[in-house]
């Protein structure tokens, strides 16, 4: 008889909460989406309820595979979400090089059936209209996950934010272009499946993030390295009209002409790249390949690239960018001191014949700049010329195009904080992610030896995001003036142990690229 009345119990409970209006709901005990109430995990301590693992797409598998995302199925009662779904499936993650576990995609569960997002907020009811911050990771397009450690959001949520994370289609399975794919579609093109599935992740947004304590109409995204090509992409698209209200690209961008995708990685090259990978899987047909096991798939390297498909991005990057037809929205762009990729310095001597041999007939021009008269000097001039050919020009090229043909302001910063490393670390400096766990406060989620001023640091750099996703404009009160950046007024905050407004560093090697790579 006691069970009896436990379960009519909570039928009745069930059936009141069914017919509560979501504003009467606190959200630490549930909230109601568009597909059904979910639950998360309320932290007592820090007041932060997550919600971990929301569709916001149906699966991609089956005959779904290498579609644009479908709408998440209902259900009926309330789905708990406290716990990650799995990772977008992709290459066993694993540490190296820089990369500790913690910026790492957890090595299992791993599935197709990956489109879920994760929801940090501090807010007790709906409609209270909180900033949205939805980051998008990194990776190369080809690994990631909205589970990794340092970007999750309860840092963030505790200064104000309704912070999310969401997971994309990897590696073949979100770029693949084939021109069967194409024929079948609605829209005439296929690959930019990944992209596509971000889209959907705003749209949800947009529909849902209300009942979260967020405002759809405060909504930044941000993402680094591929994460920030995202962003770059996601302005670039007609398909993100209103969904976007400003926007961080850390260490990414994809603007420059000697880009593919600026230049043109058409449909046509992507789907003949499409019809060679199957043919290397031995499939004759779409069907056969989707037959095929994710292990089968994985097993051969194929397409892993943003493309220009005519649908999500319509033209050539620096065309869209240069026309002015971009989403113009407030932007933060940056990148980080030591993100070069080229290996050990060469010596002054071998230096120079390396300049002359990429540059050539401009050669003269760049060493007129830098002689180049010591070891010390070259080494300095390598470390700085590799991070700004990997990623510091594209912000320049970027905020130049925003200054040139949108209304919205830049700010510009570089990451200069050599991260602590412990024994049995090697130092890599301030190297490509190592500024992400201070941008979103999640050095706890690190092992290294951090000092006080990084903690000072942390804070600093995520309140300025804050007060960006707030307004638009990151400047807040008893910190730095951060000036925004215009081809007039070439400033850029520096985040190291002293926060500074300053010149734009390296203005002479910007300035010297932007001229070389627009004749090309």
């Amino acid at each position: 008889m006691k069970n009896l009345f436990l379960i009519w119990g909570v039928i009745v409970g069930f059936l009141f909460l069914s017919c509560e209006t979501q504003k009467d709901t606190l959200v630490k005990d549930a909230v109601q989406t568009e597909n059904g109430w979910i639950s998360g995990t309320y932290n007592e301590l820090s007041g932060i309820t997550s919600f971990k693992g929301i569709p916001f797409a149906a699966p991609p598998v089956g005959d779904l595979r290498w579609k644009a995302p479908h709408a998440a199925g209902s259900w009926d009662g309330v789905k708990k979400c406290n716990k990650f779904s799995a990772s977008p499936v992709q290459g066993t993650p694993v540490p190296f090089s820089m990369w500790t576990q913690e910026f790492i995609a957890p090595q299992e569960p791993l599935n197709e059936d990956c489109l879920y997002l994760n929801v940090w907020t501090g807010a007790e009811k709906a409609g209270e209209n909180r900033p949205v911050l939805v980051y998008i990771y990194g990776g190369g397009f080809s690994s990631g996950s909205g589970a990794v450690s340092v970007y999750n959001g309860e840092e963030m949520a505790k200064k104000g934010v309704v912070f999310l994370t969401v997971n994309y289609r990897v590696g073949v399975f979100g770029f693949l272009a084939h021109p069967e794919l194409s024929a079948e579609s609605e829209y005439n093109a296929s690959g930019n499946y990944g992209l596509l599935d971000q889209i959907a992740a705003l749209q949800w947004v947009n529909r849902n993030i209300e009942a979260f304590g967020g405002d759809p109409n405060k909504v930044t995204i941000a993402g680094q390295s591929a994460g920030a090509f995202s962003v770059n992409y996601l302005l670039a698209s007609p398909l993100t009209k209103g969904l976007i209200h400003r926007a961080i690209a850390e260490s990414g961008g994809a603007v420059l002409p000697t880009n593919k995708l600026a230049r043109g990685n058409t449909l046509e090259s992507a789907e003949q790249a499409g019809v060679k990978y199957a043919e290397s899987l031995d499939a004759n047909s779409v069907a056969e390949l989707r037959e095929k096991t994710a292990e089968e798939i994985l097993a051969v390297r194929g397409p892993s690239a943003p493309i220009v498909d005519g649908y999500v991005i319509p033209k050539p990057m620096n065309e869209i960018f240069a026309l002015g037809n971009q989403n113009d929205v407030p932007l933060i762009l940056g990148w980080n001191q030591d993100e070069g990729f080229g290996g050990p310095p060469q010596s002054a001597e071998k230096f120079r014949e390396q300049i002359k041999q990429q540059f050539g007939n401009e050669a003269d021009k760049f060493l007129a700049l830098f002689p180049l008269s010591t070891d010390e000097e070259a080494k300095e001039v390598q470390n700085d010329l590799g991070s700004i050919q990997s990623f510091g020009i594209q912000s320049y090229k970027w905020m130049n195009y925003q200054n040139e043909t949108a209304t919205s302001k830049v700010y510009i910063y570089r990451f200069e904080r050599d991260l602590p490393y412990g024994e049995g670390m090697e130092d890599y400096g301030a190297f490509h992610t190592g500024e992400v766990p201070y941008a979103y406060n999640n050095l706890k989620m690190s092992p290294r030896p951090w000092k006080k001023e990084d903690y000072k640091l942390a804070d600093i750099m995520s309140d300025y995001w804050v007060s960006f996703a707030e307004d638009g404009n990151p400047n807040c009160e008893e910190l730095p003036e951060w000036q925004a950046c215009a081809p007039e007024n070439l400033k850029a905050m520096i985040f190291d142990l002293n926060v500074e407004c300053k010149d734009l560093p390296n203005k002479e090697i910007l300035s010297f690229l932007d001229n070389y790579y627009s004749n090309q």
